[in-house]
């Protein structure tokens, strides 16, 4: 079965720097785009990022832009999101989710989840 699973989430202080890893199992992982989602508490999961199954497209939400960076790597079944100068308003859930295909931004476009990792922002 398919899985994936999300590591490198934790507590940070305001500016510092987190890397996120997503590692797949269970599918041809190069024929899928993948994406992270964030759910902060109270608040609907949101678009973070997305990156094409040959890792030559990428699409950010206005909100990290310039601040993330999505990347993949085919060899392994991973993908990541390194996350820089973070905010406070970026604590939340963080998923990793697969979808079979091209890119997109939304929930219900995504086949495969993660559990998710915790990413705590303090200022």
């Amino acid at each position: 079965q398919v899985q994936l699973a999300e590591t490198g989430g934790g507590l940070v202080q305001a500016g510092d720097s987190l890397r996120l890893t997503c590692a797949a199992s269970g599918l041809t992982f190069s024929s899928y785009a993948m994406g992270w989602f964030r759910q902060a508490p109270g608040k609907e999961r949101e678009f973070v990022a997305t990156i094409s199954a040959s890792g030559g497209f990428t699409r950010y939400a206005e909100s990290v832009k310039g601040r993330f960076t999505i990347s993949r790597d085919n060899a392994k079944n991973t993908v990541h999101l390194q996350m820089n100068s973070l905010k406070p308003e970026d604590t939340a859930v963080y998923y990793c989710a697969a979808r079979r295909g091209s890119t997109a931004t939304m929930n219900n476009q995504y086949d495969y989840w993660g559990q998710g990792t915790q990413v705590t922002v303090s200022s």
